[in-house]
């Protein structure tokens, strides 16, 4: 098996040094509802655990939740709620999304505002080392007095600094120095430390938690790659500097960001489609095989079109989930072997899951047409649930079954395209006028009209 290594820019073979795989996962801040970005982060990494158990192997998950920082303070504050009302409510959100998509919970959720003790005892270790120095009540991690810092994201601290300078009265030594304890402003959360009232900086508690859960050298550590500079960078180097072992991390992957035409999908640029509002059009299985079908590491663009597709592909899989065969002619000579070699070859490359959902199709393709034959299917139909399972399939149908009107819908939608092609405006308009009475929105976009019903 072998995984592309952030670290080192290259494929390496996947060697753990037993059963039992370490992995630490970046979570969410819950500060908004989950959307489509974290849906295809968090499905891509289970499916990840869900093949290393195939493998055989053990995997303890740890997966962090950001429940302290700026924007949860300033979001409370604007709701005249206090933090901890706030990320309740979207934690127990994002726990429902990710049951939704059947995504494996990890084995522990550690909250940033449950590892205070812990944060504190780390930032006093690198502040006792040298390597972070306290300023006004807050903390900062001293970046000059790590050598190989950069070497994540493979740049170079001269480079990251250039034209940076300290500005007369800022705390910091170094432009490039970040805070890991934060002094408490007025009306802030605080707790208290051995340097005043403050909270912990966004990076510390994630070296925090690995280290109290999984020890000081973990086997995977994943998240998307927005997150290699400058979060993983300062976690590599404040963990290292702290208990002096390296490497902090064996292997470090990176998924690609999901775009919302030419940006990426996130809270900040408001451009978010929600994992509720795609359930309710979609099933899991369409949004699952809609992700996988791409790389791990390579951008994925969001489209309606794209998901309604794999919606409706998803047929032919189901009826092979279900398709026994009369068995009259005997079982089916398919090679059901052959199909799980290729699978674990597909997987074994990088997390090759384009070409392993590729495999689990034409795996169903065979297994509907031997049904239809007249032979029985039984053992490749238990190798197919298998690989499917692997990716995190389930089979089941949408919450919201498609509606008995849906070929007349299609219909009506190309009725009205061969309309606006012979210049018909006025009637493909009133076509159109007429659906959304009935309760249909159509959307036209470069890849065609899409249709879906009101919320």
């Amino acid at each position: 098996m072998r995984l592309h290594n952030t670290l080192s820019g290259q494929e390496e073979e996947f060697l753990p040094p037993g059963a039992e795989v370490k992995m630490y996962v970046c979570g969410v801040t819950p500060y908004d509802v989950s959307h489509v970005g974290h849906a295809m982060s968090y499905i891509i990494f289970d499916v990840l655990r869900r093949y290393l158990l195939f493998r055989g192997y053990h995997v303890k998950y740890v997966q962090n939740i950001t429940d302290i920082d700026d924007k949860i303070i300033e979001r409370a504050n604007r709701l005249g709620i206090s933090t901890g009302e706030l990320t309740e409510k979207f934690i127990t959100g994002f726990f429902e999304d990710m049951d939704a998509l059947n995504i494996g919970r990890a084995d522990v959720y550690p909250r940033a505002t449950g590892e205070i003790p812990k944060i504190i005892e780390v930032i006093q270790g690198l502040v006792d080392k040298g390597h972070a120095y306290p300023a006004n009540g807050s903390v900062y991690f001293r970046v000059t007095s790590v050598s190989d810092y950069g070497k994540l994201s493979h740049r170079t601290l001269e480079s990251m600094s250039a034209g940076m300078r300290v500005e007369p009265g800022d705390e910091k030594q170094h432009p490039m120095d970040f805070a890991l304890w934060k002094a408490a402003k007025p009306g802030e959360p605080y707790w208290e430390s051995p340097w005043g009232r403050g909270r912990p900086g966004w990076h510390i508690e994630c070296s925090a938690m690995s280290l109290r859960y999984l020890g000081t050298t973990l086997d995977i550590h994943g998240g998307g790659q927005d997150l290699i500079f400058p979060h993983h960078e300062n976690e590599i180097a404040q963990s290292e500097s702290f208990t002096g072992v390296k490497p902090f991390v064996k292997y470090w992957l990176h998924n690609g960001l999901l775009q919302f035409g030419a940006d990426k999908m996130s809270k900040s640029l408001g451009n978010l489609v929600t994992i509720k509002e795609i359930l309710d059009r979609y099933s899991t299985d369409a949004l699952r095989v809609f992700v996988l079908s791409s790389h791990y590491r390579s951008p994925l663009t969001f489209s309606e079109v794209a998901l309604a597709a794999s919606e409706r592909g998803l047929d032919r899989l189901r009826q092979a989930a279900r398709a026994e065969g009369t068995g009259v002619h005997g079982e089916s000579q398919i090679d059901a072997a052959a199909y799980r070699q290729r699978f674990t070859e597909a997987m074994d490359d990088d997390l090759g899951t384009p070409q392993a959902v590729a495999i689990v199709y034409d795996l169903a393709h065979e297994i509907n047409r031997a049904a239809e034959a007249g032979y029985g299917t039984t053992t490749a139909r238990v190798a197919f649930l298998e690989l499917a399972g692997v990716l995190g399939l389930t089979f089941k149908l949408p919450e919201k079954p498609p509606l008995a009107a849906e070929p007349f819908i299609e219909m009506l939608v190309a009725l009205r395209k061969q309309l606006r092609e012979a210049k018909q405006f006025q009637l493909a308009d009133g076509l159109r006028a007429q659906l959304s009475d009935l309760g249909i929105v159509l959307e036209d976009t470069p890849q065609g009209t899409v249709w879906k019903r009101k919320r």
